[in-house]
């Protein structure tokens, strides 16, 4: 174990003095009686706001310039979809040189109309033997659309098509093509049954 040395004069000075110079890694105790009474803090005074002037909803949008519909129309998809029937029969009911044997028309009808209607048309006309039946359904109102969310113009026109694909229609229809310009263009599907077993 080491001794302690005793420091000199001159030592303990210099000491002294860089002791003096550093701050104390724990700060002193103080006695209760030299601190400052505690005061609350004064509340900060907020800031005036102005007054809410009225908006509308959207009055500094810019109106966009054109209307993007990301839903490919059903005559395109239609196209795309593979020929399930015979192709020479299928090139002539495109071109408009098949007469159907039955017509149905849901102008003016609403889903909720429109969907058992078609359903009844198209069991019935497969039951009878009817191959090839055409389904006007119009091509829809043009309308203001005003909206956040916009309306599909058209709405049967875009439905029709996938009513065909579901049951208890599916089993019944081979092709669904969109209408040759003389049977309403894009406004009317041909529908090409299967035979009835």
């Amino acid at each position: 174990m080491s001794r302690r040395r005793k420091l000199s004069p001159e030592e303990r000075a210099l000491w002294d003095r860089v002791a003096a110079s550093t701050q104390g890694y724990r700060p002193k105790k103080t006695d209760p009686a030299e601190t400052e009474p505690f005061s609350a803090p004064q509340p900060k005074s907020k800031p005036q706001r102005e007054a809410l002037r009225g908006f509308n909803l959207g009055q500094h949008a810019k109106p966009s310039p054109t209307r993007f519909d990301l839903v490919p129309e059903p005559g395109e998809d239609l196209a795309r979809q593979p020929v399930t029937m015979d192709r020479k029969a299928h090139k002539a009911m495109t071109r408009g040189k098949l007469k159907p044997e039955a017509t149905l028309d849901l102008h003016g009808m609403t889903l909720a109309e429109a969907h058992p209607e078609l359903i009844r048309f198209i069991l019935n006309s497969q039951s009878h033997g009817r191959r090839l039946v055409l389904v006007i359904t119009g091509k829809g109102k043009r309308s203001d659309d005003d909206g956040p969310i916009p309306r599909r113009v058209g709405v049967l026109r875009h439905q029709v098509p996938q009513w065909l694909r579901m049951m208890p229609l599916a089993p019944a229809v081979m092709q669904v093509s969109e209408a040759h310009l003389k049977h309403g263009g894009s406004g009317a599907y041909y529908v090409y049954l299967r035979r009835a077993r």
